[in-house]
């Protein structure tokens, strides 16, 4: 007859301590997923409103020019210029692209790297990129890297931005998103 061995019970209620939470190589607390969260959707406020600046009145003045090509050739009893609309409106397209991916590099990059790893968002939510190698100071080109995982490559590659921001739920032990893989950072927590 084979001899059943059983786990240990666990110890009384009283006697248990909670889990620490995981640690960076130079010792601080990682970020955790809603902070990394909540941080991310501030910073995409901030940046949508930078972004709101430029578009909305270039689409304004799109809007007239549509306007006004249609007014006039509805009055010479034509039809509008398909050519003029849709060149327009796709040169408006391109050029919000070109903002938004001028306006992420300079926030994300040089606001960042000015700011000891620090966006607007992270600041409020107590966060702090750093390498992952604890002696390496963080450099621009840390933040290239995060910069072109983060914003330029999961525009071109479809469903690349969410598996960027949930791979940290299931990366062990440093929790980075793919961008902080790329550029071997991660996100600590600060105090």
């Amino acid at each position: 007859m084979a001899v059943v061995s059983y786990p240990p019970a666990p110890p009384p209620y009283s006697q248990w301590r909670p889990v620490p939470p995981p640690l960076a190589p130079n010792g601080q607390p990682l970020a955790n997923f809603g902070d990394r969260l909540l941080a991310w959707l501030l910073d995409g406020l901030i940046l949508g409103a930078i972004g709101a600046l430029f578009i909305l009145p270039l689409m304004g003045l799109w809007i007239v020019l549509i306007a006004g090509e249609v007014t006039t050739a509805t009055n010479d009893g034509g039809d509008p210029d398909m050519m003029l609309i849709y060149g327009s409106y796709f040169a408006l397209v391109g050029f919000a692209v070109l903002i938004g991916i001028l306006a992420a590099y300079l926030y994300y990059v040089e606001y960042q790297l000015r700011h000891n790893g620090q966006t607007v968002g992270k600041r409020v939510m107590k966060l702090w990129v750093i390498p992952v190698e604890p002696a390496a100071q963080l450099t621009r080109n840390h933040l290239v890297k995060r910069w072109a995982v983060q914003s330029v490559a999961a525009q071109v590659v479809p469903m690349l931005g969410l598996l960027d921001g949930l791979w940290q739920l299931w990366d062990k032990p440093l929790q980075q998103c793919l961008h902080d893989k790329a550029a071997k950072t991660v996100v600590v927590k600060l105090g």
